[in-house]
This record gives structure tokens, C-alpha cells and sequence, in this order.
């Protein structure tokens, strides 16, 4: 495995304080939408965030971590689906601490597995969570989801 191979997959990637958090799902489940509501909560509390990538995002494995990195052509870009692009704060990558999966139908599984992980072959894994794309305050969800995020300001 290359510390250099890099892997472009469909996702957005924030950077939350200093947890980067990868947004998984098909096209048009609410990643984006996602994301957002949560870089805005995390200003509304005085904690950094700013955009890695929207819709594409580059993966690496670097010493024993993930990391998204932006394509520099969508640098600071995000679409908010119906409402267009706008321009964000945003940080060219971040090492990955949790992947997302948005959930977007009320058809999907009630009831994840234990212990879910995000794997990208040949680079590793992170822990993976499901999150409703409708919910309020998703980041507010995430602690109660991720339990390493539990104490941590803004979580």
C-alpha cells in the first residue's frame, strides 16, 4: 500500500475543530445538505470548520490515517442542491476521523450493525455511521452516535 495512491470517490469531507468527517451516499441523498448544516452549527458555536470537498474528494492513506484531500479546480465550492453553488471557508485536506452515511428514503435499514465501518480498498478504514438526511441538527446527532466525539467542543 502507497502512503501516495489516491482514490476519488463521490462524498463530501469537513473538517469540524479537528475531526474530519467524510459524508457517503448516493447522488442526491442529502451529503451536501448535510455537511453544511453542520459547518454552520459549528461557527454558530465559535468552532473551525471549513469545507475539504464537495462531490469529489480524494482519499489517501498517510502514515496510519485517511485523509481527504480537494480538488483545487472545487476548492471552497459546495451545491446546495435546488439553491445553486456557493462559496464556503475551506481547507485544502484533513485526516479523516468518521465517515457518514446519509440516509435519504424512509425504506432504509432502521437499525445499522454494530461496530459499521467505511473501507476504501487498499488505503483502510474509519468508522461509519448512518444519519437520516432530513435530521435538525445533525451535528448535534453525531455525538450521540460516535462516542469519541462526547466531550469534544463543538460535540
Amino acid at each position: 500500500m502507497s502512503d501516495t495512491q489516491r482514490v476519488n470517490i463521490h462524498a463530501t469531507a469537513i473538517v469540524v475543530g479537528t475531526r474530519g468527517i467524510l459524508f457517503t451516499g448516493p447522488s442526491g441523498s442529502g451529503k451536501s445538505m448535510l455537511a453544511f448544516a453542520c459547518l454552520s452549527a459549528a461557527r454558530r458555536q465559535g468552532v473551525f470548520s471549513a469545507l475539504v470537498a464537495d462531490d469529489q474528494v480524494f482519499v489517501s492513506r498517510e502514515n496510519d490515517r485517511l485523509v481527504a484531500h480537494r480538488p483545487q479546480t472545487i476548492a471552497g465550492l459546495i451545491e446546495l442542491r435546488g439553491s445553486g453553488i456557493i462559496e464556503v471557508d475551506s481547507a485544502p485536506s484533513a485526516a479523516l476521523d468518521l465517515a457518514v452515511r446519509v440516509l435519504s428514503s424512509p425504506n432504509d435499514e432502521r437499525y445499522p450493525p454494530d461496530n459499521e465501518r467505511f473501507a476504501l480498498s487498499g488505503l483502510g478504514d474509519i468508522p461509519l455511521v448512518r444519519l437520516w438526511s432530513l435530521f435538525p441538527e445533525p451535528l448535534s446527532a453525531l455525538s450521540g452516535l460516535f462516542p469519541a466525539f462526547r466531550g469534544e467542543r463543538p460535540f
